[in-house]
């Protein structure tokens, strides 16, 4: 007779395997801890392997329980999107949208705006937070796509360019940067910056490319929001770099932005999805709409920089 692996085993599998305890493992999952361990046992047995490491505070999955484990979340995620599928048509479309917080405020407004007015039927509930935690919510199946900005390396995860964004110094009127010509990146040494702090990844960004041109900026404050960043700027506590999405919205008179001459900095922004799990109609459309729309910006970004800076 052949030996049939139950949902429910599976399910105890993954749970135990990420929390690697059986006492938080069984109260997760609403069991006891001698149920959970029969529960695992019996599934040992089916394997013919043990599955798991018994140490004193933690268990460990052993090398066929690494095996199993990913084909378990296969398998689960499989019956979910099936599930999802089948039910799709009982109710209204509903996507869950990931963007990082120098992409969010500036991208998704227009892109929001003009998806609904195309798709009234389908809701879009944003998230908005740093690229490590929406990779892992995106890998989870907790958001369906997310905004992003390049480089991006995560187990199944189709990433997919938008377009490439400029860079830009923003200085206070009246800076001594704000009317040279040209600037090169090195004309900022010396200069105190306002960042953003180290868990974005516009500031690895722009570190990056200040150490590939030999250059240190000299940081004195740093925040959470861009914005913050823009209006420490106005008040002369220093002078940042932005992206030029941020500059597009921005009508203050305190501050001016200026492009680098010669290799200037950029970020590619891009589009993020699991693509192990089901897509729905819903999330179809508004890949498409998000494709459009970072063309739209790409056109209009190629043909200001032809103009100069």
């Amino acid at each position: 007779m052949r030996n049939y692996l139950e949902f429910h085993s599976l399910e105890q599998l993954v749970v135990l395997a990420r929390t690697q305890n059986f006492t938080q493992a069984a109260a997760e999952l609403n069991l006891s801890q001698s149920a959970l361990s029969r529960g695992i046992q019996k599934l040992e047995e089916q394997i013919g392997q043990p599955l798991f490491e018994r140490r004193p505070r933690e268990v460990v999955l052993t090398d066929h329980g690494a095996l199993l484990l990913e084909r378990a979340k296969e398998i689960l995620k499989l019956v979910e999107d099936t599930f999802t599928e089948l039910t799709e048509e009982g109710r209204r479309g509903r996507i869950r949208l990931g963007a990082i917080p120098t992409i969010a405020p500036f991208f998704l407004p227009s892109l929001l705006n003009s998806f609904a007015k195309k798709h009234p039927e389908i809701s879009v509930m944003v998230q908005e937070d740093t690229t490590e935690t929406l990779l892992k919510r995106c890998s989870h199946g907790e958001i369906d796509l997310a905004i992003v900005a390049l480089p991006i390396s995560a187990k199944f995860i189709e990433v997919e360019s938008l377009f490439d964004e400029e860079l830009l110094l923003v200085v206070p009127v009246g800076h001594p940067l704000a009317k040279a010509k040209p600037i090169t990146i090195q004309a900022v040494t010396g200069y105190p910056f306002v960042m953003l702090n180290e868990a974005h990844c516009l500031s690895e960004n722009i570190s990056w490319f200040c150490r590939r041109q030999s250059v240190q900026p000299v940081t004195v404050e740093r925040t959470s929001q861009l914005a913050t960043v823009q209006e420490l700027v106005s008040l002369d506590h220093g002078v940042s770099i932005v992206p030029q999405m941020a500059r597009r919205i921005d009508h203050s008179e305190h501050r001016v932005y200026r492009s680098f001459s010669g290799d200037r900095p950029v970020r590619t922004v891009a589009m993020i999805w699991n693509s192990y799990r089901y897509q729905s109609k819903a999330v179809k459309a508004l890949k498409e709409h998000v494709r459009f729309h970072g063309a739209k910006l790409k056109s209009s970004t190629s043909t200001r920089t032809k103009g100069g800076s």
